[in-house]
Order: structure tokens, then sequence, then C-alpha cells
């Protein structure tokens, strides 16, 4: 589909890239199908833009055709990833930007593999089938998160926001509801404050919690039919459980999901983990670097990571901006943080 040949310095445009011939390739991939090939590329180029940024090319696209153009290595590592995308697209997946983000991050996890082939690695990443659609892991970090929800009864998973945490455990959990492995999907955080006062908001449980909840219930709609979700909300097979609530609790047959567990106190915490049953799937997600507990207070998802690291049964899984699948603008924000909290720590007292 593509064809590699050196790349004459004398030739390039103002557009190209300023590169050692010896270190210097071009690249030409011809796409069979026009239609597909117009998704491969995106609107007005812009996935062809964003593997330019990530990998340092030229790409210039011409009807099915398009020309890579800047050094070897970043050259094959972007033919990988539009081979690896075309292959997708012929199956009949949708492609979004945080797609081809997946796919950049997949070509420079594998390193320089000039024997690279795409339809025998597209796999190389965890997925979880979904009958509303497929979802895949897009980081290193996404991957070992999704075999350990596969693996373990319990995962903890820590990171920044933006890493996928919560909607591949939500995936996870829908998965495990639509094969009949459980019979409920649990979901439950603190609010705000970690010691959970909700009574003064109006409404029912449910609308006292719905706001918290939200980007549970946007993973949920994205990953199943509406129609779907709104009926297993009425017969309570998906649960909103606040945290408050679930003591004396044995939550068995269960997909049980913590979000937002840096903002829950040691014995909340504990008080959650010995509510897992027989048969039952917990993962617990978090932040650690946006935790709401008052100043001295430790948090129970801290705890726990440290206490339970090691034991057999219980999967850990960090994450760090590298894995922000959200605008890329994200990333480097959370970068920048992290950055300024390091030095803060670092300053003498």
């Amino acid at each position: 589909m593509g064809t590699l040949g050196p790349l004459d310095p004398r030739a390039t445009d103002a557009g190209s890239l300023a590169v050692p011939a010896e270190d210097a390739t071009q690249i030409v991939l011809t796409f069979d199908d026009n239609r597909l090939a117009s998704a491969l590329f995106g609107q007005y180029g812009q996935n062809l833009a964003l593997i330019e940024r990530r990998l340092g090319i030229v790409a210039n696209s011409r009807g099915n055709h398009v020309t890579l153009e800047g050094p070897r290595e970043a050259g094959e590592q972007a033919r990988r990833v539009l081979e690896n995308l075309y292959e997708r697209l012929k199956r009949g997946d949708e492609l979004v930007p945080g797609d081809v983000e997946g796919a950049i991050r997949l070509a420079l996890a594998q390193g320089s593999l000039f024997d690279f082939e795409a339809a025998s690695a597209r796999h190389a990443f965890e997925e979880i089938n979904l009958r509303k659609r497929r979802v895949r892991a897009r980081t290193p970090a996404q991957d070992a998160y999704v075999r350990a929800l596969k693996r373990h009864a319990l995962v903890f998973a820590a990171g920044p926001a933006g890493t996928g945490k919560t909607w591949l455990a939500v995936a996870h959990a829908v998965q495990l509801f639509e094969r009949k492995e459980v019979d409920r999907i649990i979901l439950s955080r603190p609010a705000v404050e970690a010691g959970e006062r909700l009574g003064f908001l109006p409404g029912d449980m449910r609308e006292k919690v719905d706001p918290y909840l939200r980007p549970i219930y946007d993973a949920l709609y994205d990953l199943m039919d509406a129609r779907i979700v709104e009926r297993a909300l009425q017969t309570t097979e998906i649960e909103i459980a606040p945290l408050a609530f679930m003591r004396g609790r044995t939550l068995s047959n269960a997909a049980i999901i913590i979000d937002e567990a840096q903002n829950t106190t040691p014995m909340q915490m504990k008080m959650l983990l010995t509510r897992l049953g027989e048969n039952s799937h917990m993962a617990v997600t978090g932040d650690p670097s946006q935790a709401d507990l008052p100043p001295g207070q430790t948090s129970g998802l801290a705890e726990a990571w440290r206490l339970l690291q090691g034991i057999e049964g219980i999967g850990q899984v960090t994450f760090t901006a590298g894995d922000v699948i959200r605008h890329e603008l994200v990333a480097r924000i959370v970068a920048a943080y992290d950055k300024a909290d390091a030095a803060r720590r670092a300053r003498p007292e």
C-alpha cells in the first residue's frame, strides 16, 4: 500500500522538514476506498495535522493518496498509524480524534518495527466489545487498566482527569451486565464534601446525587442505548448509591464503580471495600491531586492504595499526564500543574 524512498532535500518545498538526507524518507500511501480515505484524513485534514504535530513529519494528501515526509523512524510510525486506522475503518469502526491519538501512542510504544503489519497488530491494545460500540484502550496505561479489570475483582485506578479511568470502568461494567455475568451496576461517589451532606439539596435521592454523578451518566448513555439505561435505572438494575447509603450492604452479582475516591475518608473506604460480595467486581477511581478533604485528613484512596499493594486479586493502575486523552491541551495543562506542585514540594520550608 505504500512506497519508501530517500528524500532528496533539493526537492522539498517550504512545508517540508529540514532533515539530513541519510535520515530522511518519503512514503507514499494509497488507500483503495476514497470514502474511507476521506474519513481517515479527517475533516479538513485534521487527523493528518495531528499526526504531523505529534510525530514531526509533513503529510500531504491528494484524493486517496498521502505523502509522508520526514525522519525515517517518524515516517514509519506515521505509516503504521494510518494503516492501523484504515484497517479499523474497513471493519466499520468510527474514527474520532481520540482514536488517532491512541494509534499514535501505540506506534510510539512499539518503537521502530519496520516489519509491522497493521492487520496483525490492530488488537495490540485490549478491547471491550459492547452492543452499541467497541471500546479500545488508547494508551499503554489504559491497556493495563482494561487487562486488570478483566483479571481482578477489585481494581484501583489513580491519575489525573481525562485519562479514561471512569469511562473504561463503566464500559467494563456494561460489558459484564450485557453478558449477564452480573445482575446490576452500582454507581457511587462522595458528594462535594467528603461528609456527604446531601440533605440541603432538593428532590429525591437520585435528584440529590445526579449532579455529582453526571460524568458516569454521560458514559452510560455513550456506551448503552438510552432506552435501556432509563429502563435499568427504573428497575434499579443500574443503581445510584451514595456512599452514605452503602453501609451494612453486601453487594453480590454486581459491577460496582466508586468514582472520585480521593474524597473518601479511610473509614469510608474500608466500609466500601468490605461491601464486595460473591461474584462482584469493583473499580475504584480517583485523582489524588484533586482531593477536597479538609487539611490534614488522610485520603481513603491513598491509604487503601498503600495498604493493599501487592495483595493477590487486587489490581492497581497509575495514570499520568501522558495518558490524558481529551484535547491535547489538557495533557499540557496537567503537566504544567504537576511541575508546579513538584517545585512547591521541593522548596524548603
